[in-house]
Order: C-alpha cells, then structure tokens, then sequence
C-alpha cells in the first residue's frame, strides 16, 4: 500500500519524475574507409560541397556511395546521399560527426548518375545538392521494404524482349528507309557504341512521329541497350506509350494477378507523379529492372546506365527548362549525358529548332534524317497561305474577314466529305482585334493595312505600325463603328454561329469549364482548339484506319506570331502550326490546311512546303548576325541592380575577359572556336560588348513599388564564345555564392543558355 500510494502524485503530474538521460551509445569508426563524404540537402550555393562524416563499425556495410542517410549540420537533422567513401579527411577527426543513421542500404544514385549529376552542376552553375533535389524522387518507406538486399534485378524479359521486338522492329524499319533519307546513317547511329546525334524532321500525320520514335526506342531495347525519351507534355507522353504498346513493350504497372509484383518494359517518369510511384518507377530504372523510361522534364534524370539513347522531342518547347536552380535545359542535360555515357543524343519533332540547325550546319558528324521528297507529297495534305496578297489573287469577296469566304468554302466541303474540321487559335490573352460592328469585316489600318486593337481611352492603335486610327471608316461598307473580336476560342465559336448553323461546334482549351477534349469521332463537327489542346480523331468502326485525323485544319490570326515576345516566338509558332496541321489527313485523302492571316515569310513557308530547315536557317542567320545563341553562350543576370553590377564586375564582364566578345566580320568565317575547319582568323573578328544592359524589370501591375527587393530589379545578359560557356558557368557561381555567404542584401540570379534573352 505505501509503494503504491507513494507513486500516485507522479501519476497526477503533481510530482513528475525526472528521467535519466541515457549514455550516448559508443559508436567505433569502421577500419575500411572510415570517412563519408556527404552531399547534404543544403541549396544554398555556397554549401555546394561534399561534407565528412565519420562511418560508425555497425553502418559499415550500408553506409555505400549513392545510399541516402541522414547527418547532423549545425543544429539540424538533414538528409543527405554518401558520395564517396575516404581514408581520410582534412577535418581533424576529433572535429568529424558520425552518420546519424542511414536511412536505407538501396543505392539510389549509382556511380554513372553521380558523375553525371557533377557535370550537370558544373555547367549550369549550380550544385550537385540542386540538382539532387530535381532529380531523386522523395523515398517511399512502403517501396524499399518491398525489396530486400538478396534480389538481382536484371533487364526486363531480357533475350525474350529482343526477340519478342526483331519482327516489328524489322519491319518498321522498311518504312523508315522507304520514307525517310539517311535510315541506314540513322540505324549506324543508334547502334553505335561512341557518341553520336541524331536530328530526325518527322513528316506530318495522327500519332505518326509517335510511331517513328517507338521505332527508334525499340530498335535501341533490341540491342541490349537504355532509351530516355523526354516528350514535352504528358498528351504527348500517352501517344508514345501507346505506340511503344504496338510493339508489344508493357507499362511498368502491378501484375494482373493481384500478387503486388510489378513489372513491365516501360516506366513513366514526371515530378506531378504520385511520390510513392515516381520512387517506384526511379528504382526499377535504378536496378535495371526497366530499361525504357518515357516522361516529361524530369525524365532527363533517369538513372540509366551505359550507352544509352537520350532522345527529346521538340526541343525548343519552354517545358524543358526547369523552374529551379540551377534551372538546366533539358536539351543540354541529355546532350551531356550522351556525350558522357557514349550514347545517342537524338532531336525529334516537327520544326527545327535553331540549336539542332547550328548543330548540323558546323558539326559534319551529325545524321540530318528529312523525308523523302516522294513521300513528303503523299504524306502532306494541302497547304495553304491566305494572307492579304493571296486573298487579293482570289478575289475574296470579304477580304477583312477573320475567316475569309475561301476558307468558308474549304470548310464546308470538308463537313460534307464527312469529316471533322479543326480550327487552331491563339491562347487567350494573344490579341484582341477590331472589327466594322455592320460588316462584320475586320478593321484595318489605313496605312499599312494592318489589324487595330481597342486602347483604353484613345483612338484604335495599329498593330503592325503602331498608328493611332483616327477618325476610322470602313473601308467596304462605309461604318464607323467598331466592335472588339476576341481572339481566343470562345469568341471564335460566337463568330462562327452564323456561318456554319446546324453543324456542331466544340471548344477544346484549358481555359474552359471542361478543359482539354481528348478524341472526338469522325464525323462533321468544326473544333475550336488552342495549340497543345487539339483533340484527336478516333475512327468510326468499320471505317479505314485513315480517318483518324482532321479533314481540314484552319490556323486562325496568324499575325499574333509578329507580336509574340521571346527570341524563339517564331520557332515556338511554327511548332505549334505544324502540331495541328500534322492532325489532319493526307492530299491523298483530300486534306487542306490553310495559313490565315499575314505572317513572316520564312515562318509561313516553312509551314506551306512542311520543311522547317527554312525558319531554322533563318534564325540561325540573323541570331549570328546580333550575336545571340546559338552562336554563343548566354547567361541571364537579374536581381537587386547593385547585386547585379556587382556580379558582372566579378566575373570580369565590366572591364576584364568577358567584357568584349569576338564576331567575325562580313565574310570572316563562322565565329566557331571548337577547332573546326572553319575557324575565324583573328583578323577577321570585330569586338562588340559582350553584356547587353542592364535593363529595368518591370514591376508587376498591382504589386506594392515599397516591397524590399522588387524598387530597383533589373536584367542583364552575358554573351561568350561557345567554348567558353563552363568557364561563364563557374564564375557566375562562384560570384554568387560570395553573393550569398557575405549575407548582402538584395536578391541574385542567374540562367545559363536561358530560352528567353530579353
């Protein structure tokens, strides 16, 4: 009784017990390799560094290079990835810390990843530990205790998946040389055992670059080999998958039979996945368990091993830069790791970018694959350009119109073949236009006959000219009144209410209550879509297998594309032009497409004869011209204007080495310093400031002009030769980082081969 009495206040809480504070166990450093060099979770750009760790006796067999494990730093518990293991540290050993625990014995990150996790680092600028944190999935504690240290994870079905993808791949391939130039070039290239790179221009047709790169994937898994293909948005990531299914290549997914085992040969990668499937799917390419991963950006990380084929379609999409430090390009990465692992780096899509163009025109080693001028004919439908002097040769009846009679009479002889029509228009926010409010007819300017926009308390402003329209009349019927026409797809179907009655009418965009709209059937019925939203078509059963596509495509407001921001606004047209006209059916099978609304030259031809080497040249010429990339390396600085003009100083961008940049002169060669045969000779190289800016940044409308930081930011970009970009990528860190460590104020930034230079 007095026992128990006696411990009834600590029960209360009245009297709470102290309890003794346990001996820290004694931990005995391992007599292998004692030390662990470890890479922390730490972004800031001045930590971008290995920290030493002491391996305790007991962690020794766990504690391998590329294991997550987590380590004391300063008075927090972070998690961090072993990287090397040492004898020895500089640090005195009295000063080391042990490992707090390793968090799992699975090698995440394998010798290959993590040197190619360090050149990325080194040529963005950034750190291993921000790319670490772009490109290792968050662990699942339920996927690792699925897996136990005794399993061998071997290539998916092995020598069955060769044998299961020699007749199909054979096959395809028999297409691929009867359509396309330079297959056998091609075939060298993705069996090649040192590095080579691939630019592939794909034909128009439904799904058909989907179908020629499973060709190439499936090709490259027959050999033995790896393939990352990294595909601008997950519509895109579905397409390839189904045609990967064609060739009998399984999705990595939970086996049928309820057993919880997963398998498959393909596996999806993507940073929106489910944390627990993107770590699954990570450490089945990890282990070899699977050894094809398709996905959007971070794809580009997968951890594939050995000569692999990296492969990107549409390369100069703005879904490839990443939105983090050191913010990579995806094109780069997977040009890197090709280079790295001596595998294939292969572009594919519709337009060229201009990088792909620069590397054709100064690399001979390149395989430039282009279609076939017999097929191009067959495979392309129709095209057309209806701009003013087009209209005028036609005598258009309603030249102003949005959507003129020709295009009218098009359409509706496409609704009468029994086919679906596709109407492509701008996002929403692109341009709003003036029309007469009797005629109908759109506004034009007395000038240069461009197109007015509505200005907030003024007269109509011109869109190609600037002027003010003063005093305006229509030019056909004489109103003077103006309405605003909506250049999105909304307002597009409010205008196209009285031209096409009885037909129905459906608006795809990601604007509107119902989003994206996948498929739609074969059968008359006009789609309003946003570039990246078109539906596809799925054939009516019983019909061919043709019909899966649009039997005309109409590409509205052409004349946003003069007004686009960004360096790459024309390239970014052209891909968004020959996505949708890719949609429909061939010549063969009466397909149109029709260019409406005036546009750059180059821009619509390359569109009108499907050969995007125009606009790619094009670019190339001029960015050459103006000292832009791809000629050379460029690097974005913005931030705090202090901080900024501090930075450029450091680097030497003021007064020092990077202050000029060479360009050759009228007829001195290409500017190219890799040792090509066609180097510049000093003579012939003209200085011009290599820093463009600084330049104000904007605040943005409705924001507080008192918030620290936001009063004085501004931007500047850094040009270099091309062989000179990692040497700009090490300074600028090593700028910033004092930046960062030295604590001054203001905000620091930086981007290197950014998509957008101004």
């Amino acid at each position: 009784m007095t026992g128990t009495h006696a411990e009834q206040p600590a029960l209360d809480g009245l009297a709470p017990r102290r309890r003794r504070k346990r001996a820290p166990a004694e931990k005995t450093p391992a007599d292998h390799d004692p030390i662990a060099r470890v890479i922390i979770d730490v972004q800031a750009t001045h930590l971008g560094r290995t920290f030493d760790y002491l391996v305790d006796d007991k962690q020794d067999q766990d504690a391998r290079p590329g294991v997550r494990v987590r380590v004391r730093f300063g008075h927090k518990l972070l998690d961090g990835f072993i990287w090397e293991r040492a004898s020895s540290s500089d640090t005195p050993t009295a000063s080391l810390r042990f490992l707090e625990r390793v968090v799992s014995p699975r090698v995440v990150l394998s010798t290959q990843m993590r040197q190619d996790i360090t050149r990325v680092a080194d040529a963005f600028g950034g750190t291993r530990a921000n790319i670490i944190r772009v490109a290792v999935p968050p662990r699942s504690a339920k996927v690792d205790r699925e897996w136990s240290p005794g399993d061998k994870a071997v290539a998916s079905r092995g020598i069955e998946l060769e044998a299961l993808l020699a007749e199909p791949v054979f096959k395809g391939l028999s297409r691929i040389e009867s359509t396309y130039s330079s297959a056998r070039a091609l075939t060298q290239a993705l069996d090649s055992h040192s590095y080579a790179q691939v630019v592939w221009d794909n034909l128009p047709g439904p799904r058909l670059w989907a179908k020629d790169l499973a060709w190439a994937v499936a090709h490259t898994l027959m050999h033995g080999r790896s393939a990352v293909v990294v595909l601008p948005d997950m519509r895109h990531v579905a397409d390839l998958a189904r045609c990967l299914a064609s060739y009998g290549l399984r999705p990595y997914a939970p086996s049928s039979s309820g057993n919880g085992i997963w398998s498959g040969d393909v596996a999806t990668l993507g940073a929106s996945m489910a944390p627990e499937l993107r770590y699954r799917s990570y450490m089945a390419v990890a282990t070899g368990a699977v050894r094809c991963v398709i996905g959007v950006r971070a794809a580009m990380y997968a951890p594939v091993e050995g000569n692999a084929l990296f492969a990107i379609v549409d390369d100069a999409a703005y879904q490839n830069a990443d939105g983090l430090m050191p913010y990579a390009n995806a094109r780069d990465v997977l040009r890197l790791r090709a280079q790295a692992h001596g595998g294939t780096f292969l572009v594919t899509g519709h337009a060229r970018s201009p990088q792909s163009q620069w590397d054709v025109d100064h690399d001979s080693r390149v395989v430039e694959v282009t279609a076939n001028r017999a097929a191009a004919k067959d495979l392309t439908p129709w095209t057309r350009w209806l701009n003013r002097e087009e209209l005028m040769r036609l005598a258009e009846p309603a030249l102003g119109a949005r959507v003129p009679h020709v295009a009218v009479s098009v359409i509706n002889r496409a609704l009468k073949k029994g086919g679906p029509v596709l109407l492509s228009v701008p996002h929403r926010g692109a341009g709003t236009v003036l029309a007469c409010s009797r005629c109908r007819r759109q506004a034009r300017c007395r000038r240069c006959s461009g197109p007015l926009r509505g200005m907030p308390g003024a007269a109509p402003q011109c869109l190609w000219c600037g002027a003010a329209a003063v005093d305006w009349t229509c030019r056909e019927c004489g109103g003077e009144r103006l309405y605003g026409v909506r250049v999105d797809a909304e307002g597009t179907m409010q205008e196209l209410q009285g031209l096409f009655r009885g037909v129905p009418v459906m608006i795809s965009t990601p604007n509107q209550p119902r989003g994206i709209i996948e498929d739609v059937a074969y059968k008359p019925q006009i789609v309003i879509a946003t570039p990246g939203a078109e539906p596809r078509v799925v054939p009516i059963r019983g019909m061919a297998s043709e019909t899966n596509g649009y039997q005309a495509v109409a590409i509205l407001d052409a004349w946003t594309s003069l007004y686009a921001p960004g360096i790459d606004a024309r390239v970014d047209a052209l891909t968004a032009w020959m996505r949708a006209a890719a949609l429909c059916v061939p010549r063969t099978l009466g397909g149109q497409v029709m260019l409406i609304g005036e546009s750059d030259p180059a821009l619509a031809q390359s569109l009108v004869v499907w050969d995007s080497r125009i606009l790619a040249t094009r670019e190339v010429a001029e960015r050459t011209e103006t000292v832009l990339p791809p000629s050379v390396t460029a690097a974005v600085v913005w931030g705090d204007r202090a901080a900024v003009m501090t930075l450029l100083d450091r680097i030497g961008a003021l007064s020092g080495d990077f202050s000029v940049i060479g360009v050759p002169s009228a007829g001195g060669g290409t500017g190219d310093d890799t040792g090509s045969e066609n180097a510049v000779d000093a003579a012939d190289v003209e200085e011009w400031p290599a820093v463009l800016g600084p330049v104000e940044i904007p605040v943005e409308p409705g924001l507080n002009r008192q918030l620290d930081g936001v009063t004085d930011r501004v931007r500047a970009l850094i040009r270099v030769p091309r062989g000179r970009g990692g040497e700009l990528a090490e300074r600028l860190r090593v700028a910033t980082a004092k930046h960062v460590a030295s604590r001054a104020p203001g905000e620091l930034r930086f981007r290197i081969n950014p998509k957008d230079v101004l």
